[in-house]
């Protein structure tokens, strides 16, 4: 049985709205009860891409609100709340509960609440003489969004700024460390695994992974814990690996521009929570969902967008001969002698061609929606020459450079001042060492085209720091790691290391391959200094030695902290698809960002540091 985060959480999620009733197999309650269900907005994003309106309708769900809404009293029914476990979700409640708005309520928090936070539920319900409307209160261990099968996110917002800013303090960087780990422990939680941990050393990877394994750990010490994989079954029972990663280990995956369906799709028309809203053929906007009940975006999601729109083509082709076949065999044989068995044979054509209308119809409808989907983007593509954006960087990326006046001339040409910069920034990326006119040069472009170059200035910075802690000698070289490390965590030898890693042979991402020789639990200088973690093992042993590790692994979590995308994503399927026999990996962030996103956080890094320019134009 492969782990399916998305089948698990939708389990929960269903338990939770049939007040821990039983659930039989269609996924309703055997005894139908109405409820109103109350949720805040981040827990409206877990439920958004996982249950419709109407799966709620068919959970007896009949109202639902927003916790900050103000609401009139109902009485008679349930409610039940779903919220994350805050001091004001918690006033909230108190306050409800104060003034009698239900008789019974249900609390679910989407992760543990804290001891303090129960405390304060139990003396204002007790304040106000409203205890007994308080009937259960549950840790769902939910607080994660799951987009697909294999992809989730954490939600954790500007994350990536948050780990690497010169000005946090220690207190603040835990806390940032903290949310994540809670966040993977749900995951964890849901799926009912104890992995074995992997990392890299140092920087934020190392200290999400020593955190995790420590809260395992006294987990796992109580008697009736969340993980109960440990029963009878458990010769038979491979756990998987959690192989965790910064972003800074490969930089440029989220930056690069790229020309496949799906990443694009998210890069160029913000796809968000498998929703999206784009200009409607007719005027006006249309939204759309993407998601597995799509068979059209679940087929062709990774192709390049030229190949998607002859899938297209194809499609449609095939959908009008289908129409032609139905109107052909209802139309008989006109003008023949009529007797009885034509009758017999006629009505059974006509009986086929209303059975296949339904599905004739829903395959018209994905086309259309797609046609439109591809068009919009075809006028993005036109219009900014992001087809040429794409083959350049991955050109760059592969050469380890640009010739100059190619270079100049997509700076000077057409696109967006955020794809001019993150073109700019891949260029930083991809060469090893750039002299120093020419990147005066390339920030001089950058600000003929008004473009604020504090990202620009925040990479050089990075990696100037790289290039300096080559060549200093020892001593002084001590001095330059304990200040960067303290700046930048572990990015220091990752933002280079990034891209020789990417100089390999058919453009495989180095996160693929690194999760690659890590599920082949083989010995491998790759990945001989990474860290391994077994919260069920004694802790002696944990950190480094590696004779429990049973590999290979059939099932893998692969986590980037500060940040995921679509191609990461895609790169990972990938490999487990084409494995024999197919593993099986799972994807998740602290959030999922486009390429303009995460330029736009190291922008922000670089206005800390106090570099970069207002993006005004340079006086000549």
């Amino acid at each position: 049985m492969a782990l399916n985060l998305r089948l698990r959480q939708t389990e929960c999620i269903t338990r939770m709205l049939n007040l821990d009733q039983p659930v039989n197999s269609n996924g309703t309650a055997n005894e139908e009860v109405y409820k109103i269900l109350i949720y805040d907005r981040f827990c409206q994003d877990i439920l958004s891409p996982l249950i419709h309106v109407k799966d709620l309708r068919k959970h007896g769900v009949t109202l639902y609100f927003l916790v900050d809404k103000d609401r009139k009293p109902v009485h008679d029914v349930p409610v039940v709340y779903f919220v994350q476990p805050t001091q004001i979700n918690v006033q909230r409640i108190v306050a409800d509960a104060s003034r009698s708005l239900y008789d019974s309520f249900l609390l679910n928090f989407s992760s543990s609440i804290p001891r303090s936070l129960l405390e304060d539920l139990a003396s204002g319900t007790l304040h106000s003489d409203s205890t007994q409307r308080i009937s259960k209160v549950h840790d769902q261990y939910l607080e994660f969004v799951t987009l697909e099968h294999n992809l989730f996110s954490l939600s954790n917002k500007p994350c990536y700024v948050q780990l690497n800013d010169p000005s946090a303090g220690d207190r603040e960087i835990e806390d940032i460390v903290e949310k994540i780990v809670s966040g993977l422990f749900c995951v964890l939680a849901t799926l009912a695994v104890v992995p074995i941990i992997r990392c890299p050393r140092g920087g934020p990877a190392e200290m999400v992974a020593s955190l995790l394994d420590q809260k395992l750990r006294d987990h796992l010490l109580a008697k009736n814990n969340l993980f109960s994989e440990g029963g009878n079954f458990a010769s038979s029972f491979q756990r998987p690996i959690l192989c965790i990663f910064d972003r800074n280990f490969e930089l440029s995956v989220a930056i690069q521009h790229d020309f496949r369906y799906r990443p694009l799709v998210h890069d160029v028309l913000g796809l968000k929570l498998n929703r999206l809203s784009v200009q409607g053929e007719k005027g006006g906007m249309k939204s759309y969902e993407l998601d597995r009940s799509d068979p059209f975006w679940v087929a062709n999601g990774y192709l390049e967008f030229p190949e998607v729109a002859v899938e297209i083509e194809t499609q449609l082709n095939k959908y009008k001969k289908d129409v032609d076949e139905v109107n052909r065999r209802t139309r008989g044989n006109e003008g023949a002698e009529f007797n009885g068995t034509d009758l017999i044979g006629n009505t059974k054509h006509l009986m086929n061609a209303v059975n296949s209308l339904p599905e004739l119809t829903e395959r018209k409808q994905v086309i259309d929606k797609h046609t439109n989907i591809a068009t919009v983007l075809l006028g993005e593509i036109k219009e900014r020459s992001l087809d040429s954006f794409a083959k350049k960087e991955s050109d760059m990326m592969v050469r380890g450079g640009i010739d100059r006046s190619e270079l100049l001339s997509v700076l000077k040409g057409k696109g967006t001042k955020l794809d001019k910069l993150r073109f700019a920034i891949m260029y930083l990326i991809s060469s090893e060492s750039i002299p120093q006119a020419e990147v005066e040069m390339v920030e001089s472009a950058l600000r003929e085209s008004e473009v604020d170059t504090s990202a620009f200035q925040y990479v050089k910075k990075i990696k100037s720091l790289n290039v300096s802690l080559a060549s200093a000698n020892s001593a002084s070289r001590s001095n330059i790691v304990d200040w960067a490390e303290k700046l930048y965590g572990q990015s220091i030898s990752a933002v280079t290391a990034g891209m020789k890693n990417l100089l390999s042979s058919d453009h495989q991402l180095a996160l693929t391959r690194t999760v690659e020789v890590l599920m082949e639990g083989k010995p491998n200088p790759e990945i001989d200094s990474y860290l391994i973690f077994d919260p069920r093992a004694p802790k002696s042993s944990s950190g480094t030695s590696s004779s429990h590790l049973k590999g290979p692994f059939k099932e893998a979590i692969v986590f980037m902290i500060g940040g995921g995308n679509y191609v990461e994503y895609g790169s990972l399927q990938e490999l487990a698809h084409h494995h024999q026999p197919a593993k099986h990996v799972i994807y998740g962030t602290t959030e999922i960002l486009t390429g303009s996103e995460f330029v736009e956080q190291l922008a922000l890094l670089g206005k800390k540091m106090g570099l970069g320019s207002s993006g005004s134009p340079s006086a000549h």
